[in-house]
């Protein structure tokens, strides 16, 4: 959602969007999603689906968006601002229930990547550990609740990529440390270049 915020919300970081704010990023890249795939009719191999999108916000409803956020912070902001929180409660339900269709409807197998590398903060990757953490158990009942069976792919990322190609059939047209060279490269010409965002105080 980095790569749309700007055009929808400029000058708004990730961490400060407003639970509407979020609910419209999840739909415009949802949109977005299906409109690109659509067009794919011979097949494709995505870096994520539907249920990427809507779970960041329904972490964010038990973690917060700061790492010094906990449960009890959490529920202060809940009880201060409960009407808001319920509303956008049912909100999501609504946006899970389209994503879990989707994502079951058309996709023929899902790789599941588990968190086993250390957390990084620099404003890419989630708020805090406890983000994944919480995100990674969301995203594997999810599983388990719309019958899908993922493969875990484990280990170093060579090892991940070896995995998935002898999974999908793919035969291999450079090695595979060439190809992580070049998607290193290209993630920092274009993704890295987003402006991170700035690790701000809990607002009271």
């Amino acid at each position: 959602m980095r790569e749309i915020l700007p055009w929808l919300f400029p000058g708004t970081s990730l961490k400060d969007c407003s639970y509407a704010q979020l609910l419209r990023l999840g739909m415009e890249r949802f949109e977005r999603r299906m409109n690109a795939e659509a067009g794919l009719s011979t097949g494709f191999i995505s870096d994520g689906c539907p249920l990427q999108e809507w779970l960041y916000g329904s972490t964010r409803l038990i973690t917060g968006a700061y790492p010094e956020e906990n449960h009890l912070t959490m529920l202060w902001k809940k009880f201060r601002n409960y009407r808001q929180y319920q509303e956008f409660e049912l909100l999501l339900a609504g946006f899970e229930k389209m994503a879990n269709t989707y994502a079951k409807n058309s996709y023929d197998i899902f790789f599941h990547l588990p968190v086993e590398f250390p957390f990084v903060e620099d404003g890419h990757r989630p708020t805090s550990e406890r983000f994944r953490e919480e995100s990674e158990k969301i995203l594997l009942n999810t599983y388990r609740k719309i019958h899908i069976e993922p493969v875990v792919l484990s280990g170093t990322i060579s090892e991940r990529v070896e995995k998935a190609l002898k999974m999908l059939k793919v035969e291999k047209v450079i090695s595979i440390s060439k190809a992580i060279e070049l998607s290193e490269k290209i993630r920092k010409e274009s993704f890295d270049k987003i402006s991170l965002e700035k690790v701000n105080k809990i607002n009271n």
